[in-house]
Order: structure tokens, then sequence, then C-alpha cells
């Protein structure tokens, strides 16, 4: 539970709250293939045909049986007389033979008897009915063959793959328009606090505007689901558990944003632990900012409490609530390598850290003479501005007390 010391390291509360929960997916359906960006597949994609289901030439030039051109050289060129040429988009009607050449396109399908393509600036045209090659060519040479991208019968992608825009067009190359995927997962955003309003509202003082739901649809879409704003809700233990209890229905995951301290207002551990198994299975993590982050589940519906600070939301939805997204999303990693883009950069200015406390500072990413640098943007992370500017965040480590300017830093990029 929360409190000032020993508190759960960042990794081992993700681990508890996966390792409780056992999330699986099972929801598929059939999506045209236009529509699947970012979806997960649920079965494997397997070609209907060969990809080319013709072998044709990788350049513009003149196709050949490769022996033709064995020895020939600027000096000795080997003559060849010319064929038909190779219409594009049309299946040559003739046969070359040896000795012969002719003029193919790039994408055209290779004639029947050739085996290699010469490039246009390896040739000199002496007439209309003979070429000189002027440098010899390998079987194979400037020609994709046919099936050499993709086998009929072959796993193009496999269950658990995450589609991206080069996999649609894969799809759309073999004549696949639909596949089978996992359904978004549904998320139900909350906000709660007295003192919240609309973005729409003028706020009196003391009165802030709802900020938090608007970063967590972004960054819930971003991850591939499909956010629902439940609305702003008063920080009572009634309003509370009226609302968990309404998007425990209609959701995958619910997240809370605000009520996670331990003021005498936040409700939300209590209503968590109240309604369901196995209620609360965290409160409070090392982390910086990020500290009241809550954890628990109710009817096997995973839910975050997340503090009310706009920074600390952004660092807890990327340590733990994505990684949560990409379960319920079906996703399979192929390997354990973060996935998070980063670029390596000089720390600016020295950065110091209380030890026990993992902590996420934002930078900003500034190009001179002398490299990359990651220049920290101080700031309380109730500031939404800090996140605006920001490029990224560097991480110090658990039992560090900081990073001395001039080292080598991981920029998480945002």
């Amino acid at each position: 539970m929360l409190g000032r010391d020993n508190l759960m390291r960042a990794d081992k509360a993700l681990k508890l709250f996966i390792d409780k929960l056992g999330i699986t997916r099972t929801e598929e359906i059939t999506v045209r293939i236009a529509n699947s960006l970012g979806m997960v597949l649920s079965d494997d994609v397997v070609s209907p045909e060969n990809l080319p289901h013709f072998s044709r030439s990788t350049v513009d030039g003149y196709a050949v049986m490769a022996k033709d051109t064995y020895g020939a050289s600027e000096g000795v060129p080997s003559y060849l007389d010319l064929v038909s040429e190779v219409v594009m988009g049309m299946e040559p009607d003739f046969l070359l033979n040896k000795g012969y050449a002719s003029k193919i396109p790039t994408g055209g399908m290779l004639p029947e008897g050739a085996d290699a393509v010469v490039m246009f600036e390896h040739v000199q045209v002496i007439d209309t009915s003979m070429i000189e090659v002027l440098r010899p060519v390998a079987p194979g040479e400037h020609v994709i063959q046919k099936g050499e991208d993709v086998r009929k019968g072959e796993t193009l992608m496999t269950r658990g793959h995450r589609m991206r825009p080069h996999d649609i067009g894969a799809c759309a190359g073999l004549g696949i328009t639909q596949i089978k995927v996992y359904k978004r997962p549904t998320v139900s955003i909350i906000s709660t606090g007295d003192e919240i309003l609309p973005a729409e509202a003028t706020p009196a003082l003391g009165q802030v505007r709802d900020i938090n739901s608007y970063v967590l649809a972004g960054l819930v879409h971003e991850a591939g689901g499909m956010p629902i704003v439940k609305g702003i809700y008063k920080d009572s233990y009634q309003p509370i558990r009226t609302a968990l209890e309404d998007a425990i229905a209609s959701s995958h995951m619910i997240l809370v944003s605000g009520g996670t301290s331990v003021g005498t207002k936040d409700m939300l551990a209590r209503v968590i632990q109240d309604i369901g198994h196995p209620g609360l299975i965290f409160h409070g993590t090392s982390l910086k900012p990020g500290k009241p982050l809550i954890g628990g589940s109710i009817d096997g519906v995973p839910i975050f409490g997340l503090p009310g600070h706009p920074a600390a939301v952004s660092v807890c939805f990327e340590i733990f609530i994505y990684p949560v997204m990409e379960i319920l999303s079906g996703y399979k990693k192929k390997h354990s390598v973060n996935t998070i883009p980063s670029v390596s950069a000089q720390l600016a200015k020295n950065v110091s850290s209380s030890p026990g406390r993992e902590e996420h500072v934002r930078v900003i990413l500034e190009e001179r003479e002398n490299g990359i640098w990651a220049v920290p943007v101080f700031g309380k992370s109730g500031l939404i501005t800090t996140l605006v500017r920001a490029d990224g965040i560097i991480v110090i480590p658990l039992n560090c007390n900081g990073i001395e300017q001039g080292e080598i830093v991981d920029v998480r990029l945002f």
C-alpha cells in the first residue's frame, strides 16, 4: 500500500499485476485490410499464390540468355539480334532463342528462354535489329524470379503480429483483402475531482480544466485501443463506484485519473477493493513522477488509478498501461528489445535524484556542433507545458544519486 517507505519497484509491480490477471484475448473479427492498421492478427496469413507470379525485370534493358553475354567487354562486345519488344502488362508471345535479345521495361515479364537482363547503360544500339552488349550478366541478374518474394503456401505473417502499412501492402499484392484480427481493446477513461471542469468551461479560482482524459484518449488511440471518455465524477465514494460499475460491463480496461493519493477524499483504492475480486493489487510504486499509481482488477477487467498530474500520467502509461494494452490487443513480441524509439545524447546539465525512486526526467534535444545534447526540462509534474516542450525522457535508475553533465544518456522519444 501507499506509504513513504518500501514502495514497490515498477517492474515488480507490473509483473505482479500481469501475473495476477492472466489476461488473454479471444474476441476475433474479420476486417478489410484498409482498416487493419495497428490491429493484431488472430490467425496466420498464408499466401494463396506466388509473388510475383511471373519472372520480371528490375531494370530497363534487354532480356537475354546470360550465356550469350559471357566474355563481353567494351573492347570485345557480344552482338545480339533484336526480336519483339516486351510490352508492359502483357505476356510475351514469343520465345527468345540463342543469340537474340528483347527490349524490356522495368517490371516487364521475362520472355520464355531469357534468364537475365542487361541494363541500357551496358548496351550500344547498332541499328533497329542489333545491339552490342558491353559487359556480361549472370543468370538471374536484374530479374525477380517467380515466387522469389513469397511462395504459395508460405506463412507471410503469424498470429499476434501487429499490422503495419507495408504488411497491408503485402496482403494487397497477394489479393488478400480481408484478414482475421483481435478487436481493438476498449478502454474507459474516468476523470475524478471536485475541482475538475470540462475543457470548454471557464474555471473559477480553485478549479482546473480536464487535461488528462484528452492525454489518455490520445495515448490509448496510439497504442491501438478504442478510448471511451466517460466524463468527470465527484471525488467521493458513490459517484466513483457508480462510474466503475458502469464501465466494467463495456470495457477491456479502465483508467481513472485522480483519487490515488493518501488524501481523505481519495476513494479509488477503497472502491476497487470493495467492488470485486481480486480488487486492489498494488498501491504505490517507486516512480517519480507516478508514485501514487494504483493497479487493480474487477471481474477480470484491469483498472489503473493514475495520479492527477499530466507528466505522471504519461510516465505511468508508458511503463504500465502500454504493456497491458499490448496483451489486450493480442500482440506477441518477437523479442525482448524495447520498441520505444530512442536516441543517444549527451546530458547538458547535472540532474540529481533521490535514491529509492526511478525518476523520469523530461528533456529537449538540441543539435550542436559536437553532437546531440539532452537539455533537462525542469518543472513540477503538474505542468503540462513541460511535456509540450519536451522531445522525450531520460530515466535515472532506482538507486542512483543522479547523472552528471556530459554523460551519454538514452532518450526515450515521445
